[in-house]
C-alpha cells in the first residue's frame, strides 16, 4: 500500500491504492503515509523526498466509498482533533501527513488525478511537478465535504485570495497548464515524466548544504502573517547558525576557485 524506494538522500515514497480507488485515501494508508514520512524526516541519510500516486493517479482524495460504511455513532473524525496547544502532538488528517511539519522538502510527482483531499495533499508539499495531463479540483464540493486537510489555507497562499475563492467554491477541473500559470505547480512534464523529473529535482536539492536548504526552507514559512520587519528579523536568527556551520566553508571553497561565474556543477 505504501513504500519507499531509495537513491541516496532522496527518498521517493509511494502510495498504491490504483486498482481499489485511484489511489484514495483510507485510515491505513494515512497512517502509512505518516509513518513514512516520520521515518524520512527522522533519518540522517534522507535530504529530499518525492510523494508519488502509482498506477497513473496522484490521489483522489478521501475514500468515499469507505466513508459511506460508518455510521453516527462511529464518529470516526472525533480523534482526529487539533489541539492548540503547540507543546501538544498533533493527529493526522484524514488524508495522512498533511498536518506534519517536516524539517526537511518534499516533492509531489503528480500524474493523473489530485483532487479533493488529494489536491490537498499535493499542497501540503513543498513543491509540485505535474504531469501535462495531470489536473487538480476541489470535487468534494459536489458531496457537501469541506476541506479539511489544510486546502484552505495552503491554496490562497500559492495563488492568491480570490483564484483560490473560485477553485474552491466552484470545485472545478484546474489542467496542469493552469496550475502552472497561477502558481499552483512548478513544473510541467510529458505523461508519464512526473516521478523521473520530481527525483532529478530532488537530486538537484539534495546536494546543496543542507543545513541552509533547510534554514531557507523554514524561514519561507516562518514569514507568513508577519510583517516585513519582523519575519527579517526570523530570517537573521534562524540563518545565522547555518551561516557559521556551511555558509563560511562554502565561502573558502569560493575564494579557491569553485562555483565562479554561476557555475553549480562543482561545488
Amino acid at each position: 500500500m505504501v513504500r519507499i524506494e531509495k537513491n541516496a538522500a532522496v527518498w521517493t515514497i509511494i502510495h498504491s491504492r490504483f486498482d481499489e480507488a485511484r489511489n484514495a485515501m483510507d485510515p491505513d494508508s494515512a497512517d502509512a503515509l505518516v509513518a513514512a514520512f516520520e521515518e524520512f524526516d527522522q533519518d540522517a541519510s534522507a535530504s529530499v523526498a518525492v510523494l508519488w500516486g502509482e498506477g497513473g493517479a496522484f490521489c483522489a482524495g478521501w475514500d468515499l466509498k469507505y466513508a459511506s460504511t460508518l455510521t453516527d455513532s462511529e464518529r470516526p473524525l472525533a480523534d482526529i482533533d487539533y489541539p492548540t496547544d503547540p507543546t501538544r502532538h498533533v493527529p493526522r488528517g484524514p488524508l495522512g501527513p498533511t498536518r506534519l511539519d517536516l524539517s526537511k522538502p518534499v516533492i509531489a510527482a503528480v500524474e493523473g488525478p489530485a483532487v479533493a483531499g488529494g489536491f490537498e495533499l499535493a499542497l501540503w508539499c513543498d513543491m509540485r511537478v505535474m504531469a501535462e495531463d495531470a489536473y487538480f479540483g476541489v470535487y468534494c464540493r459536489r458531496w457537501g465535504i469541506p476541506l479539511l486537510d489544510g486546502g484552505t489555507v495552503r491554496l490562497p497562499r500559492l495563488v492568491g485570495m480570490g483564484r483560490a475563492m473560485e477553485i474552491t467554491l466552484t470545485g472545478r477541473k484546474v489542467p496542469a497548464t493552469e496550475a502552472l500559470a497561477i502558481g499552483a505547480c512548478e513544473r510541467l512534464v510529458p505523461h508519464g515524466q512526473a516521478r523521473l523529473e520530481a527525483e532529478k529535482l530532488a537530486a538537484e536539492i539534495a546536494r546543496f548544504p543542507q543545513a541552509c536548504v533547510r534554514a531557507d526552507r523554514r524561514s519561507i514559512y516562518m514569514q507568513h502573517g508577519e510583517t516585513v520587519r519582523d519575519a527579517m528579523r526570523k530570517e537573521w536568527y534562524n540563518g545565522l547558525e547555518c551561516l557559521v556551520q556551511e555558509g563560511v566553508g562554502g565561502a573558502g571553497r569560493f575564494k579557491d576557485g569553485l562555483g565562479r561565474h554561476g557555475d553549480f556543477s562543482s561545488i
